[in-house]
């Protein structure tokens, strides 16, 4: 059973292809999607695989690190060990969709998100420990989710920046703005606690309270489907320098300034030696109730700014920023 939970955002850089194998619609590389509601995601296994080869260039010193990393991530290669032996005490949930970019007529684009995906996002963040309320100036107002618009309606925060006259313009859609303080508290919420804390996001975090948008749920799946980035690649014959026959290709990505968040869970330590004694070089605390927080605790202080993730990390594709969430006892 875990012990300890926290939220781990991704602020999307630069375009993220997570790929789910070859499509059978007009795309030939789709992203990976949630199977009922078609919602991207970031599966677990992938994000598992590259906090793993990003740790291991900071715990591959030392026997003692060695034997940490071990215990965090499970055995494998780099440590000379074999996956039979013991789990490993992290455990990445899938990425979900909690903002997504879409094109606006007004302040070049808005973050739209749905009474949907924020119920998800507040039933994973309670279920985490994370305590939902806004601190404004001393004052707590808990976060509360916003009704549902309706078909031709758009919830906005008071003096919204992506407004043109009587209509929120996405794409070719327009909606009706309706002013809502719900609004304007969960985009606040999420500037302090999710968006990246680097001094290179203030403008991020500036824009996010007069641009974010709660679409009504029908909406915002179809700008999750259709609204994505997607490119058509080709492969050029070394000599000639003209299209392989053939290698014409399109791909789906993730844009820009999404938001997708997962849970992080940690069990106290697995790993014995043969004897089933506490293995040398991990802390004794690991072992003890509690353990589980403390190796989050570990995995936050390997202080991961930003990681590749997905496919084209050649092409510079599939930059992520980290922001860890606090971590609660389960």
């Amino acid at each position: 059973m875990f012990e300890a939970s926290c939220l781990l955002y991704l602020y999307v850089e630069t375009p993220l292809h997570a790929g789910s194998g070859r499509g059978l619609a007009a795309v030939d590389l789709p992203i990976q999607r949630e199977r009922i509601t078609g919602y991207p995601l970031v599966q677990g296994s992938g994000i598992k695989g590259k906090l793993r080869d990003e740790a291991w260039q900071q715990l591959k010193t030392t026997p003692d690190q060695k034997a940490q990393f071990k215990t965090i991530f499970g055995p494998g290669n780099e440590v000379g060990g074999e996956p039979a032996e013991h789990a490993g005490a992290l455990a990445p949930g899938d990425a979900r969709l909690l903002l997504f970019p879409v094109r606006s007529l007004a302040g070049v684009f808005a973050w739209v998100t749905s009474r949907d995906a924020l119920a998800r996002f507040f039933r994973d963040a309670i279920a985490g420990g994370q305590v939902l309320e806004l601190d404004r100036n001393g004052t707590k107002t808990p976060l509360q989710l916003p009704n549902e618009p309706a078909s031709n309606q758009a919830l906005v925060a008071p003096g919204a920046s992506v407004k043109v006259g009587n209509y929120v313009v996405l794409e070719e859609f327009s909606f009706t703005p309706t002013d809502s303080q719900v609004v304007q508290d969960i985009a606040e919420w999420l500037v302090v606690n999710a968006l990246p804390n680097g001094s290179e996001y203030d403008y991020w975090r500036k824009k996010l309270p007069t641009s974010l948008v709660v679409l009504p749920e029908n909406a915002f799946r179809d700008f999750t489907l259709y609204a994505t980035e997607v490119v058509t690649r080709v492969r050029l014959d070394d000599e000639k320098k003209t299209v392989v026959s053939g290698a014409l290709w399109t791909e789906e990505s993730l844009p820009t300034d999404t938001l997708l968040y997962l849970p992080l869970q940690a069990t106290r330590a697995r790993s014995y030696d043969g004897q089933r004694n506490q293995v040398s070089g991990v802390p004794k605390e690991w072992y003890e109730s509690g353990g589980g927080k403390k190796i989050l605790d570990c995995v936050r202080n390997l202080k991961l700014t930003r990681i590749q993730l997905g496919g084209d990390e050649t092409i510079g594709r599939g930059m992520v920023y980290l922001r860890f969430g606090e971590v609660h006892n389960a």
